[in-house]
């Protein structure tokens, strides 16, 4: 890989060992059912449950955690709040596995997050898509490279939405120091090979669609293997399941995780804009895990669709023998 720091170079390692042991990990962030400070039902973040909730997690053997992305609600979060929930997620971790901080909007305000995380110990951070505006790629390079040469973090591109790099943008981004990977979340996996045989072999590549589980054989057939697990923020022993049978070859328990729980649960996911969040924070609050409802503009489930959800998640718990 080109232009990368003795440190760089040693996360990207960490990443990937990690990536082929486990699912990576995108907790969600603790919200109180309670009115904030100001009274004005807001809920606050609530620190003692989100450390609680995390370590949980990392007990289930996940392969990095990436707090403060999408679904731990990045886009809600104050700077104040930020670093809490980056300062604890490192503390949990306690250099047992990779912690990758969300960052975003403009290149200005990402850099701002960018040095949180990078003072609250983070391992390296994840790029998400910018805010609002469509830019050229000529933008979405320089956005990168604005990044880059404000932190030392090690940083993953991600593309999505209205970002989406082309080949020759590809070869420009591996040229900037410290930039050591692409998180993928088109799902375009003609364009996403090309992107891949024109990248050095040792640049990190995974797959962030939503519910990557249902995509992750056609990643896995141009050779990305590592992906996002929305489902391991609420049920760990399903997402495990799953990534030990897509290891193993195991396509029996594959297609029949695919057909009676993941497929069903996209369908739910597709009924309301944003359940890709506030489900998955409701199927984890069904489960006692102490997250908390989800901040506007997210709205938490409907009777209707929780019991759904809830019925869903009691068959894709039986499906691997585990108990609620």
């Amino acid at each position: 890989m080109t232009a990368l720091t003795a440190d760089a170079a040693t996360t990207a390692a960490r990443l990937r060992d990690g990536m082929a042991s486990g699912v990576l990990s995108f907790p969600l962030t603790s919200f109180t059912d309670t009115k904030g400070d100001q009274g004005d039902g807001a809920a606050a973040l609530d620190l003692p449950a989100f450390r609680d909730y995390l370590a949980a997690q990392i007990e289930t053997g996940p392969g990095a955690i990436f707090p403060a992305c999408g679904t731990g609600e990045f886009f809600s979060l104050d700077e104040d709040e930020y670093r809490e929930v980056i300062t604890a997620a490192v503390r949990e971790a306690d250099g047992r596995l990779p912690v990758v901080a969300g960052i975003g909007y403009g290149w200005a305000q990402a850099a701002r997050f960018a040095g949180i995380a990078e003072e609250a110990g983070a391992d390296a951070a994840l790029v998400l898509p910018h805010y609002l505006v469509k830019g050229p790629q000529s933008g979405l390079v320089e956005q990168i490279r604005q990044i880059a040469a404000r932190t030392r973090l090690p940083l993953i591109a991600y593309q999505r939405d209205q970002v989406a790099f082309t080949i020759d943008s590809l070869r420009e981004l591996v040229r900037i120091p410290g930039v050591i990977g692409l998180k993928d979340g088109h799902s375009d996996l003609d364009r996403l090979q090309r992107l891949k045989l024109a990248a050095p072999d040792d640049f990190l590549f995974f797959n962030g669609a939503a519910t990557a589980e249902v995509q992750a054989r056609p990643y896995a057939s141009i050779g990305i293997t590592a992906y996002s697990s929305a489902v391991h923020a609420f049920a760990p022993e399903i997402a495990n399941a799953f990534f030990t049978a897509q290891r193993d070859g195991d396509d029996a328990t594959v297609e029949r995780l695919l057909r009676d729980f993941y497929v069903p649960l996209v369908e739910l996911r597709d009924r309301v804009p944003g359940y890709a969040v506030s489900l998955v924070k409701a199927a984890a609050r069904l489960r006692g895990r102490p997250v908390g409802p989800v901040r506007a503009p997210l709205a938490d489930p409907g009777p209707d669709d929780l019991a759904d959800l809830e019925a869903l998640l009691t068959t894709g718990l039986d499906l691997v023998g585990a108990t609620r």
